[in-house]
Order: structure tokens, then C-alpha cells, then sequence
């Protein structure tokens, strides 16, 4: 007779929020030089909203749904689509797919799509309380980007929810930088090298 065993094998994968952060650092540093003045055109704007706003993103989001991380896979892939989204449509905007769809484009359609973000980043906000203050911030941050978005493609006082958005934008991208430096070298030290301030503690005990 022979008895069976069983062996398990633990499968560790690495924390993806410095990679996460990082993408979503870069891209809006990219795309508010822009908004800003600091820089022209979209040309070379869109490559790092596909590779470090999308794919970047996405990596982030699949190796947190590894994590059982519901909070952070929602989060980085939501963004992940929607920056994928935008490069689709500035070039669609740009003719690149046909000056047929550039003519007949109706930038109310995206206030649409801000606004459903906006809402959704709202209730990420909420979730972002329990998880560390660098995190609240930043979503705060992307909260005013989609209200600034929102009320510029509607044509609501577009000059001052345009420079609104700007300016959240590269907050965004900075904030996120230290987060995604926080996130490598505090897991590389094992010990808090960059503070991120603790969880609100309100929601969640």
C-alpha cells in the first residue's frame, strides 16, 4: 500500500504599486507639460500614454489581481483603459484613423466618459482612505483632474477647469513619483525609508 502526499508550493509575486505609480507618474508629467504651455502637440505624448499610462498600468493591475488586491487591480486597470482610450482618441481627433471620424467628433462624448470617471474616482478616493495618505492625495488629485476635464469638454468655463486640470495633472505626476519611490524602497529596506502616513483608520479598523 502506498500513501499519498502532498506537497504545496507558495507562488510569491512582488508588489506591482512602484511599476503602477511609476506609469501613471510618467504619463502625466507627459501629458500636463502640455496642457500647461510647457510643451506643443500630442505627437510624442501618445506613446507614453499607451506604454507607461496603459501597459504599464495594466501590469500593475494583473499582478494585484495575483494579490487578491480588488482595490489596487479596479484601480490601476480602470486607469490602464482609460489612457488606452485617449491615445485612441487624439488620434482619432489627429486623422489618423481617417478625416471622416476627425470631422464628425464630438468632444461632449468624452465630458461623458470624465464625468464617469470622475465618479468612479470618487469612490476610489473612499477606498484610497484606508490604504495610506500619499495614495489619498494622489486620487484627490485625479478627482480634480476629471471635474476639470469634465466641465472643459462640456465648454463650462474652459479656460479656468482647463488650467485646473493641468495643474491636478502634475501634481498627479508627482505625488506618484514619490509614491512609486516609496513603494520600491520601503519593500527593499524592509523598514519605512519614505513616510506614506498612515491609513485614516475610519472606515476600516
Amino acid at each position: 500500500m502506498s500513501n499519498a502526499s502532498s506537497t504545496q508550493v507558495k507562488i510569491v509575486t512582488a508588489d506591482p504599486s512602484g511599476i503602477g505609480l511609476f506609469g501613471l507618474a510618467i504619463v502625466t508629467l507627459v501629458a500636463s507639460s502640455q496642457k500647461l504651455g510647457l510643451t506643443e502637440g500630442l505627437s510624442l505624448v501618445i506613446p507614453w500614454a499607451i506604454f507607461l499610462g496603459a501597459f504599464a498600468q495594466l501590469f500593475a493591475s494583473m499582478l494585484d489581481a495575483k494579490h487578491n488586491n480588488t482595490f489596487g487591480m479596479t484601480a490601476f486597470g480602470a486607469y490602464a483603459f482609460f489612457w488606452f482610450a485617449t491615445a485612441a482618441s487624439w488620434l482619432t481627433n489627429m486623422g489618423v484613423f481617417g478625416e471622416e471620424l476627425a470631422g464628425a467628433a464630438d468632444g461632449r462624448q468624452l465630458g461623458f466618459a470624465f464625468a464617469g470617471y470622475l465618479i468612479f474616482s470618487v469612490f476610489m478616493t473612499i477606498g484610497a482612505m484606508e490604504t495610506h495618505k500619499v495614495l489619498f492625495f494622489i486620487f484627490v488629485l485625479i478627482d480634480l483632474l476629471f471635474l476639470g476635464l469634465t466641465l472643459d469638454a462640456f465648454g463650462i468655463a474652459p479656460h479656468v477647469f482647463h488650467t485646473l486640470a493641468a495643474y491636478a495633472e502634475m501634481g498627479i505626476g508627482l505625488l506618484s513619483l514619490y509614491g512609486a519611490g516609496a513603494a520600491v524602497l520601503n519593500t527593499h529596506f524592509g523598514r519605512t525609508f519614505l513616510p506614506v502616513g498612515r491609513a485614516f483608520g475610519i472606515f476600516k479598523k
